[in-house]
């Protein structure tokens, strides 16, 4: 083109003759803002506008780099830009964001929430690096002044949203050379600018380089894009934006999601880590940004499968009509449900040819037209009052039965946005109207005309074969569109049914014979030999015309429908079935219970359903990834089916929750049998890749014994589940009515728990811990009681395990830590010593984040000095070695609180942690001190633990000493304290502190 001639040639004598390289620039400059007037002006786009900001953008770019070469001719001395400089250049980012910002919002008029939500972030990753390697470095390096330091932000963050606008109209507007131009300069801009930062806050840049290469790239760029035709698409409104996720967007998404952490982790590995805070917000927002995306995405997929459904419906109905009146009720009644709701719209379906489309539609078949109201024939834009812009979308059948023109239109008025989105929705509706049109309006011509010769040249270009066929079931006539469906057109002589495949014909031939009979066949599908021996699958409609002298047969219509089938019985199965593993989906297998416990009431057979939920599968995804746990669920998908019968139905309700149909069983037995074999076969490991996988399960058995409804059927196997969990992995319950009592119960005492916290119903009893050999009390147990106000005083086992279960352990483990160190701090002391308190900490409490702050500064509120507090902890604490545990355990022993390890022996418990971690106390389960008088066993073991206790520098605690004789032996083999109902029950408060009294009186007391 001339235009690139022109830039090429200035661009050559900018670099050969250095004097007058400030006015050749200009030049080059001034052609890219004087192309695009130029191309205003003859090509005239919808909006001209953002162009026309664009030239105003290159003038003052143009002007502003006059004014900076002049004023820097120096090439020795340092460069440097006035401030009246910088404001043009400022000026020239302002134009240049709203001329794109212009054209982008002309491309996607339609608001898109999911375009926007990807540039920004896109923008936000890319600003982070811009940040990172580009502004901050320069911003601080030493000597810049204020205005430099505006300078080093504000330029590489406008160059950077300039890129990010050009890139947004690269998604949203239609693809053409004019949209490439645009970023091709963009981009050229933004990597001379940057560089022209670096260089100008060096002092030394001046103009002539190799930098000025890509300003060159901007002037030719935007100039060329204004020069070719498809500048005008970038005003034009384009297609609706989706929300869906195509491959690029995800790419963009992924790759800006992974660049904050990646900028993290390169400035780890260089040194110490800046800005840490701002990092980690950004990747904050980032992940919320992502989320909203897939949001949204989710919900327009439902949007599209309702709407496929709905189309789907509407295609079958339109198969049955039988005349226009018909289709238009349909047409309009599917028209309405794909509207929003309660949004006003008017659906009008004009019949004729083309009378009703405007003439910007002419000759564009089955292509939408928007439109204003004053373009449509004064009739339909009467009809469409109060309505200033109609979607019009041509009558024309997909297949060409009406030879490429439109039979008709459909007109909706609606909104100006609603219409873009539903605009491809409402083509696939008109041509199925069409498609159903042209058939009636094919059929009403055939019964019409009664000419053979008339009908012969009808049907010769339609895609349907049309046959006449005898009371014999003989072919007299076929229309010629049966060669490219059968593969031959000479079919007169045949006989009918030897075109179908063998296992149908009989109930082919009973169609015809109820044809004859009723005179008008229903439509049905046939399985027919197509061409080259291939099967097709035909819809078949029927008009019995044998009274009809210029007919005198059966007229039967064959339309190949074989792809439109395969299309909805993969949309069936998709509808019905998990995608991942082939199973039932919970829609499909709620069906299935139902219709199975309907046949089961009626015939006394017993039906069963199994609710099957994996045990630790949110450990594998967390730790192994969920690709591993997609194979993992696949593998358990085949062995179920592999356990199950062919009749019986296995299905994936979501995520690791799994169930089973077991219908027509001789007996519950049965039923239960299935339930053993299920956990037995998905106790065995899976092998995924190089690991094997645990894939343990637990099962939930329901039968029809006690279930009148497939709900209720549904509702106690997830009890039986419930309970099968509770019991502890790999086991299976059967429902019983007693489960639901216990659930109804333990609701309600969940619900009385809830207000027990809130209302302080909780209390303490203390159970004194006394030295074996003396009797003194050195400390006190405190345990927690429930004053129910209906059930009286509960005691620990019959809450705490809820209260775990639920996360109410925490404020109730604070009321009672707060409650005994009040107490505490009461009890009578002797020479400035007193009794500790001993308080059980639940593992979950002390993973509660600052346990250490909150104990510290409730022993300061209470007054009571740390070491005469004891927390005694669960083994279970310690299984998993997490450092901040003990971590949290050496901080508490340094401030002077006793830790004890609480029924030592009874879990996880390993000899190695009394040496490993911070401890002072191990208190010796009842189980250990029940059978020490009568076994010799139990008695050297327990010697043992003593004196590894002694060897370690720890205390030792015997509990649930019931008699003089195991006192005595305690005492004997070395255990210094103990406590149980030999020397005191667990006490109130009151008569506790009466205890302590009366012990600083008891002669011979420790």
């Amino acid at each position: 083109m001339l235009f690139t001639a022109w830039m090429v040639l200035f661009g050559v004598l900018f670099y050969a003759i250095r004097p007058w390289q400030v006015a050749i620039w200009a030049v080059l400059g001034l052609s890219g803002a004087a192309a695009i007037e130029y191309g205003i002006r003859r090509h005239r786009p919808r909006e001209a506008l953002p162009w026309r900001l664009l030239a105003a953008a290159l003038v003052l770019f143009v002007v502003g780099d006059t004014f900076s070469a002049l004023l820097n001719s120096d090439r020795l001395a340092p460069y440097q830009v006035p401030f009246v400089v910088d404001m043009c250049y400022l000026a020239m980012f302002v134009l240049m964001s709203a001329g794109l910002m212009g054209l982008a919002r002309s491309g996607s008029p339609v608001r898109d929430r999911a375009g926007v939500l990807d540039a920004v972030t896109l923008l936000l990753a890319l600003g982070l690096l811009a940040w990172m390697f580009l502004v901050e470095p320069r911003f601080r390096t030493p000597g810049l002044t204020a205005l430099e330091q505006i300078a080093a932000v504000a330029y590489p963050l406008a160059d950077l949203l300039l890129l990010a606008m050009a890139l947004r109209i690269v998604i949203v507007a239609r693809w053409s050379a004019s949209v490439a131009l645009l970023a091709a300069g963009s981009a050229g801009m933004f990597v001379s600018d940057n560089l022209h930062l670096f260089a100008r806050l060096d002092g030394f840049w001046h103009i002539g380089g190799p930098l000025d290469i890509g300003w060159i790239l901007l002037y030719w760029g935007w100039g060329l894009a204004a020069l070719l035709p498809s500048m005008v698409w970038l005003s034009e409104p384009g297609p609706a934006p989706t929300a869906e996720l195509s491959s690029r967007r995800v790419v963009v998404l992924g790759l800006s999601s992974f660049i904050p952490p990646v900028v993290l982790l390169f400035q780890a590995l260089r040194g110490p880590v800046r800005n840490a805070e701002a990092i980690a917000l950004l990747c904050i927002a980032m992940f919320v940004l992502v989320l909203i995306r897939l949001i949204d995405a989710m919900r327009v997929h439902r949007h599209s499968l309702a709407r496929e459904r709905l189309l789907r419906e509407a295609g079958a109905e339109l198969v049955a009509a039988t005349d226009v009146a018909h289709v238009t009720d349909v047409v309009r009644e599917t028209a309405t449900g794909l509207m929003p709701p309660h949004c006003p719209h008017r659906v009008v379906l004009t019949v004729g040819e083309d009378e009703a489309a405007p003439a910007e539609a002419a000759g564009a078949p089955r292509a939408a037209v928007l439109a204003e109201n004053g373009d449509l024939r004064p009739v339909h834009s009467a009809e469409l009052a109060g309505f200033e812009s109609v979607l019009s979308c041509p009558l024309a059948p997909a297949n060409g039965t009406s030879g490429g023109r439109s039979i008709g239109t459909l007109l909706v008025g609606a909104d100006e946005n609603v219409l873009r989105t539903l605009q491809g929705a409402m083509e696939v509706l008109a041509v199925q109207a069409a498609l159903a049109l042209s058939r009636i309006m094919l059929n009403d011509e055939v019964n019409r005309r009664d000419s053979e010769a008339y009908f012969r040249a009808l049907v010769h270009n339609t895609a349907d074969v049309i046959m006449i066929v005898g009371n014999g079931d003989d072919i007299r006539y076929c229309s010629p569109s049966a060669a490219a469906m059968f593969g031959r057109e000479a079919l007169e002589g045949n006989h009918l049914l030897d075109l179908v495949v063998p296992e149908e014909r009989e109930r082919c031939a009973g169609y015809l014979l109820r044809a004859r009979q009723e005179r008008r066949g229903e439509t049905t599908d046939w399985t027919v030999w197509g061409f080259g021996d291939r099967r097709l699958q035909v819809e078949v409609s029927s008009r019995d015309l044998r009274e009809d002298p210029t007919v005198g047969g059966l007229v039967i219509t064959l339309r190949d429908v074989t792809q439109r089938r395969r299309l909805e019985r993969e949309l069936t199965h998709r509808a019905f079935h998990d995608s991942l593993t082939g199973l039932a989906n919970r829609a499909l297998f709620i069906d299935r219970v139902t219709l199975a416990v309907d046949r089961a009431r009626r015939n006394g057979a017993i039906t069963g359903v199994l609710f099957i939920d994996l045990d630790d599968f949110k450990d594998v995804n967390d730790t192994l990834g969920h690709p591993v746990g997609d194979e993992l669920l696949t593998a358990v998908a085949e062995r179920l089916k592999g356990v199950l019968r062919p009749h019986d139905t296995a299905a994936r309700l979501g995520g690791d929750e799994f169930a089973a149909l077991i219908e027509d069983a001789p007996g519950t037995g049965a039923i239960e049998a299935v339930a053993e074999k299920v956990i037995r076969v998905l106790s065995a490991p899976v092998p995924v890749g190089d690991q094997v996988v645990p894939a343990g399960a637990s099962v939930g058995v329901a039968t029809t014994r006690h279930a009148d409804d497939g709900d209720e059927l549904l509702r106690h196997a997830d009890l039986a589940l419930y309970s099968a969990k509770g019991e502890g992995k790999g086991q299976w319950r059967r429902y019983q009515p007693a489960l639901h009592e216990a659930l109804v119960e333990r609701l309600q005492l969940k619900a009385d728990l809830d207000r027990a916290i809130a209302e302080e119903e909780f209390s303490l009893r203390y159970q004194p811990v006394v030295g074996l050999t003396g009797g003194g009390t050195v400390g006190l147990e405190a345990l927690v009681r429930w004053e129910h106000p209906h059930r009286g005083t509960l005691g620990p086992g019959e809450f705490i395990g809820l209260a775990e279960e639920s996360g109410l352990i925490v404020p109730i483990g604070t009321q009672v830590v707060r409650q005994a160190l009040a107490m505490a701090a009461r009890w009578p002391t002797h020479a400035g010593l007193g009794p500790y308190v001993s308080i059980n900490i639940s593992a979950r409490q002390f993973r509660t984040p600052g346990v250490v702050v909150d104990l510290l500064r409730e022993l300061d509120t209470a007054g009571l000095p740390a070491n005469r507090l004891m927390l005694e902890i669960v083994e279970s604490l310690l299984l998993h070695e997490e450092e901040d545990v003990w971590t949290d355990l050496a901080d508490l022993r340094e401030a002077g609180v006793r830790v004890a390890i609480d029924d030592f022996g009874t879990g996880y418990s390993s000899l190695s942690y009394l040496r490993q971690m911070a401890l002072d106390v191990v208190k010796l389960d009842k189980s250990f001190v029940s059978e020490i008088a009568v076994s010799a066993q139990q008695r050297a073991l327990v010697e043992g633990i003593v004196r590894l206790a002694n060897t370690l520098g720890l205390e030792v605690i015997a509990e649930g000493i019931e008699t003089q004789e195991q006192r005595e032996i305690l005492a004997e083999i070395g255990c210094p304290y103990g406590q149980g109902y030999l020397f005191s029950k667990p006490l109130p408060a009151a008569e506790a502190l009466r205890w302590l009294v009366d012990d600083l009186d008891r002669p011979g007391a420790d």
